[in-house]
């Protein structure tokens, strides 16, 4: 019976490895195509910013880099590499002399691309810019580089994994200092060397099996083998459900943290808002009802990135323009990251009762439903009396209460307290990015990491049933880490990543 059973197995364990040497032969062409089309061709594009400048930056990669020097500058020997080098820089047709600035040549593989390349460094001056782009433009072997062409390059010679492609790519569009860290710890591969750490761990746990199910019958192979399979396999799993229960904290540093002012009609929310960015982002006015739809502005928060939105005042209303505008309101704040709660105390008797009242009128309980970080701003102090004032005092010194600021959009006063307790927050919700585990930044990385995830639980599943199902699942989830990273199936994803870079990157 056992042997019955072994042949079957033979059978669909021979038909796996025609298939996997198939998709192995097919996801190696396209990476091979694009490195022998990439190795005819030398691109150059001007990599700094366009526009009036003391500097401006051209590059050049590929295997007639070194042709173009020799021919923009007559020299004769190339300079020494990632050395500076001053010299003229003459148009190779005419002869004319362009501009007098630095060369810097880096020879490969010891570059960015991996290639032979060369940067130009001369004055920022739109004249002097295009006559150098013109004449390396008439070179006939070199052409202008596409968006993003000079990173695909490093990443297809093995220089960066798609991971550091994507954090080199959040580097340059990072605006706090934040998104900087995040993105300098990305580029630098923490993220891509955790990924290749699991990725070695499941080659190690797939081989195991494969041998158990190709020697086992010869007894070649132990039990205790797929028993050590089992408890890697459950490591990895308790491993990736830990690293996907960040709560997006990652994405939501990359793309900015939603913050929105929520309240009722005439609380100040739209004065808080444009306090905040000391610009008339909002219209503000005694009218109750004014803002009818959710207004935004990017700001930085102590090197954190917001996008902190106005909302309608929360009431009931005949007008239907202004319901649509209480229930955007409604389904804002439950997708806020930090809730801004904004109260009119002017005119109340507080307590502890009081606000929670308010909380509870935002279509959210504050110890069940709904955003867990939450600020209570107490606005209009300047027209509170002495009492309310140390009615507020006692209020924010309870427990059970989320954190209260009073302020006065009127007069200005307690917005620097404000801004500090949102600075906390944020502090405390997202940390450091230098610190700690790497975070996931990529949607694409979470449903690459979910699928690996739905692979290894599958493992379980067909344990007792069929060990050749319990490989290909351990190569489905080996398959999914590689194409975070680029090891395989990249080919898909590889057009959309490099095309948000700009050209000269």
């Amino acid at each position: 019976m056992r042997r019955n059973r072994w042949s079957i197995v033979t059978v669909k364990h021979s038909a796996m490895w025609i298939l996997r040497r198939c998709m192995k032969t097919f996801v190696s062409r396209p990476l091979k195509r694009w490195r022998h089309h990439d190795s005819r061709d030398t691109i150059f594009s001007l990599s700094s910013g366009y526009g009036k400048c003391g500097v401006a930056v051209i590059r050049t990669s590929g295997p007639s880099s070194q042709q173009a020097l020799q021919q923009l500058t007559k020299l004769q020997t190339l300079p020494p590499p990632r050395q500076v080098t001053l010299t003229s820089i003459i148009c190779p047709t005419s002869g004319e002399l362009l501009d007098r600035g630095l060369v810097v040549w880096f020879s490969g593989p010891r570059s960015f691309t991996g290639e032979d390349c060369c940067e130009y460094h001369v004055h920022g001056g739109p004249a002097v810019v295009s006559g150098i782009l013109q004449a390396l433009g008439h070179l006939k072997t070199l052409r202008p580089a596409k968006p993003g062409e000079f990173t695909k390059r490093a990443f297809q010679n093995g220089k960066l994994d798609l991971t550091e492609v994507e954090g080199l790519g959040d580097l340059i569009h990072a605006e706090t200092e934040v998104q900087r860290r995040q993105a300098l710890r990305q580029m630098s591969g923490d993220l891509g060397q955790l990924y290749h750490r699991w990725s070695n761990r499941l080659i190690r746990a797939l081989a195991h099996v494969e041998a158990f199910i190709d020697f086992s019958e010869d007894d070649h192979i132990e039990e205790g083998v797929l028993s050590a399979v089992d408890e890697e396999v459950e490591k990895l799993q308790k491993e990736l459900e830990e690293h996907l229960k960040d709560n997006r904290r990652g994405e939501r540093l990359r793309d900015g943290v939603q913050v929105v002012l929520a309240g009722a009609t005439n609380a100040g929310k739209s004065s808080l808002l444009n306090l905040i960015s000391q610009k008339p982002t909002a219209i503000v006015s005694s009218i109750p009802g004014t803002t009818r739809d959710v207004l935004e502005t990017t700001l930085n928060i102590g090197g954190y990135p917001i996008i902190m939105s106005d909302t309608a005042g929360l009431r009931d209303s005949e007008d239907p323009i202004e319901q649509e505008g209480v229930r955007r309101a409604k389904a804002r704040v439950t997708e806020a990251d930090i809730l801004v709660a904004v109260v009119d105390v002017s005119n109340s008797s507080l307590s502890q009762d009081f606000i929670l009242a308010h909380l509870h009128s935002m279509c959210f309980s504050v110890q069940e439903d709904g955003p867990r970080n939450v600020i209570v701003v107490l606005n209009k102090m300047d027209l509170l009396s002495q009492d309310n004032l140390s009615t507020v005092q006692e209020l924010c010194q309870q427990h059970g209460l989320p954190p209260i600021c009073l302020l006065s959009c009127h007069t200005d006063e307690g917005i620097g307290d404000f801004l500090s307790i949102l600075r906390q927050t944020l502090e405390t919700i997202y940390g450091d990015p230098l610190q700690g585990a790497p975070t996931i930044t990529q949607t694409r990385h979470r449903f690459h990491l979910t699928e690996c995830l739905d692979a290894l639980r599958r493992y379980d599943v067909h344990r007792q049933q069929d060990l050749v199902l319990v490989a290909e699942e351990l190569r489905i989830a080996h398959r999914q880490l590689g194409t975070i990273t680029g090891r395989v199936g990249a080919e898909e994803i590889l057009d959309i990543i490099f095309s948000d870079f700009c050209i000269g990157k």
